[in-house]
């Protein structure tokens, strides 16, 4: 549920619409109003506007499933039923097991946080693949490392995580703790939007609890036998947060398959990809050819052998999961993911 709104203390700026949204009115839009999707559940969806929260109607022949939490829309005053969806910024999806279409996460988010912790949670392949979804998006990662005020060191921690990506921002912070607001206060800005995306019992309900300064979502306990969580969010959701910006909570994801992503995995794994135009043969598979400028890094000891491994087995699953356009020019098909022959 959204933060409380006061109508006269709030502008469409402070509700995180931009620019980008206004080259989007037309002058026929003029009596329509601006509401910004806080949930979507199977059968309904609410907004927010400048006057409070509403309930929502899709329009004619579309379903909840069409709609992301975060979405501008126009909608009719009195009926709130939605006229027309406006082109988002940014989006987050994923493409689920079986799936025909991707499952929408969030959109027009500024930043993704990715809520890790410092405990057996910490997995570099798993976080890999929420860098990958965050490029591909055009959203700002961070990572928040949570659960620091219990370990003696969090170097260690930190050590495996600021390597990932060039220029990653990392954060190690206690979830629960008043000052990590304040930690988190440069990408929390007024009229910015957050995200919070991770598995389940890493500390997300705990830190957007802080973060909201209420009981937003409920807390639940560790297992101490493999530190995993239960999952306390059930939906996604837009929540206010005191300094002025809005912050979306997500459900732990067990599995977070890679699809669509090959420029998110470039920019990932630049430090591999920039070699890879240098191979001998076009088609190098980057595993046993001569002349290959990957091995040979790996070699040199400039190249992780495992993080280069990570990568090979990313670009294959992305291969293999994105739908790819078949036949003549002008009467093209599209074939869906599964295995190519």
């Amino acid at each position: 549920m959204a933060h409380d709104i006061d109508p006269s203390a709030v502008s469409w700026a402070a509700l995180g619409w931009s620019a980008v949204f206004d080259d989007q009115l037309a002058a026929e839009d003029a009596g329509l109003d601006r509401l910004r999707i806080a949930t979507v559940h199977r059968a309904r969806m609410t907004a927010i506007s400048r006057q409070g929260q509403v309930r929502l109607d899709p329009p004619p022949g579309a379903g909840t499933s069409d709609f992301a939490v975060g979405d501008w829309v126009l909608a009719e005053p009195e009926s709130h039923r939605v006229i027309r969806r406006l082109d988002r910024k940014t989006l987050l999806r994923r493409r689920v097991e079986g799936g025909r279409m991707p499952q929408l996460i969030a959109a027009n988010i500024d930043t993704l946080f990715i809520v890790t912790s410092c405990n057996d949670d910490l997995n570099p392949a798993r976080l890999e693949r929420y860098l990958a979804l965050a490029n591909e998006a055009g959203t700002r990662p961070v990572v928040i490392l949570t659960k620091a005020d219990q370990v003696a060191d969090v170097a260690p921690y930190l050590a495996q995580v600021t390597g990932l990506q060039r220029g990653l921002e990392v954060v190690a912070l206690n979830a629960k703790a008043p000052e990590a607001a304040g930690m988190l206060a440069p990408w929390c800005g007024a009229g910015q939007t957050v995200a919070l995306v991770g598995s389940s019992g890493v500390g997300k309900s705990s830190l957007l609890n802080t973060l909201t300064g209420s009981e937003a979502q409920a807390t639940g306990a560790i297992r101490e036998s493999d530190a995993k969580g239960r999952h306390t969010t059930t939906a996604r959701s837009l929540h206010g947060i005191a300094g002025g910006a809005w912050v979306i909570d997500t459900p732990g994801m067990r599995t977070l398959h890679i699809s669509d992503s090959e420029a998110g995995l470039d920019h990932l794994f630049a430090e591999i990809t920039e070699l890879a135009p240098l191979c001998r043969f076009r088609d190098c598979t980057h595993a046993h050819e001569p002349g290959c400028a990957v091995q040979a890094g790996v070699a040199s000891g400039a190249l992780d052998p495992a993080r280069v491994a990570r990568w090979r087995k990313l670009v294959e699953e992305n291969e293999v999961n994105t739908p790819v356009q078949t036949g003549p020019r002008g009467n093209k098909s599209t074939r869906s993911p599964g295995k190519r022959r």
